[in-house]
């Protein structure tokens, strides 16, 4: 257990942090395959020295590339101890002096609209009025905390807003560090495929029921889910066996990480990001959303 803290306790640093690199060398160019830069070298002797990270860590500097903005390089690094792997995309300035995460915003685009473009909720669970004016979009994983916690939010909020939210669920398990993960995504595929109001049933009871479900015992436990959840056991069975539903959550895991969702829940609300389950935050969003929309209409009768 207190390996698993402090290895949490690491990525979640690693992560978070702003530096200021020490060696001022030139951070042009690009590796060829295999063969580091003296740039992503000094990178990961910069990270190894500030975090201690031992031979036991593995740190993979991606190649530098050219950002949007002129002057700042970007590259991806990947950070695994243990079974456990954190990816982040890390900006660099070409003399190889500054090193930063954070997140460049274009004050020409609309953050919304690209988010928007992105997301794909065809032939995903979703839960409300198709016409409804919010649309939440939940990137979640099943065996995650904070994912059980937004659904309690969800369960305490939606009934605020009858006929105004639709929930789109999208499966991203963190199979690195959630073992049953995986298997329950499938399983939530398998039973939107066979009843697709039947999903948000077995939702409910996989995150109700979230601490009694284990590794070793999430094939049967799914099994019992779909049963409560009125799906036809064979069926069931049979499609959780097969490579189809695996496939389909591999699409959902795909299409957030081209949203750069890296930790779960991350929501989108209308497209405005939100990463956790923070209830005030969350409808902050939502009325934000609904404002607008009362404007709008305020207006087009003026």
């Amino acid at each position: 257990m207190n390996k698993l803290l402090r290895v949490s306790a690491v990525l979640a640093t690693l992560l978070a942090w702003t530096a200021c690199a020490q060696q001022p060398k030139a951070a042009t160019g690009n590796s060829e395959a295999g063969t580091p830069t003296q740039a992503q070298k000094n990178i990961e002797a910069y990270l190894r020295n500030l975090y201690a990270f031992g031979p036991d860590v593995k740190v993979i500097v991606g190649p530098l590339r050219d950002s949007a903005v002129e002057g700042i390089l970007e590259t991806n690094i990947d950070v695994t101890i243990g079974e456990n792997k954190e990816n982040a995309k890390f900006y660099v300035s070409k003399d190889g002096r500054f090193l930063f995460r954070g997140e460049l915003s274009d004050m020409m685009k609309d953050p919304l609209a690209e988010n928007l473009a992105q997301i794909r909720i065809t032939d995903a669970p979703a839960l409300g009025d198709p016409k409804a004016p919010v649309t939440i979009v939940e990137y979640s994983d099943f065996e995650c905390p904070i994912c059980r916690s937004l659904h309690d939010t969800l369960r305490n909020i939606l009934p605020n807003y009858p006929g105004k939210v639709r929930v789109i669920f999208k499966d991203f398990p963190l199979d690195q560090i959630h073992p049953w993960a995986r298997t329950a995504a499938v399983a939530g595929r398998c039973a939107y495929q066979q009843k697709p109001e039947a999903f948000w049933k077995l939702y409910d009871l996989i995150y109700d029921n979230q601490e009694i479900i284990s590794a070793a015992n999430a094939w049967g436990k799914m099994v019992d889910y779909g049963s409560q959840s009125g799906l036809d056991a064979d069926a069931f069975k049979s499609c959780m066996a097969s490579p189809e539903a695996g496939a389909t959550v591999n699409a959902s895991h795909a299409n957030g990480e081209k949203l750069e969702v890296t930790s779960t829940p991350t929501v989108f609300v209308n497209g405005r990001r939100m990463v956790g389950a923070d209830a005030n935050q969350l409808q902050q969003y939502i009325n934000y959303e609904l404002a607008k929309v009362g404007a709008a209409k305020s207006a087009e009768k003026r």
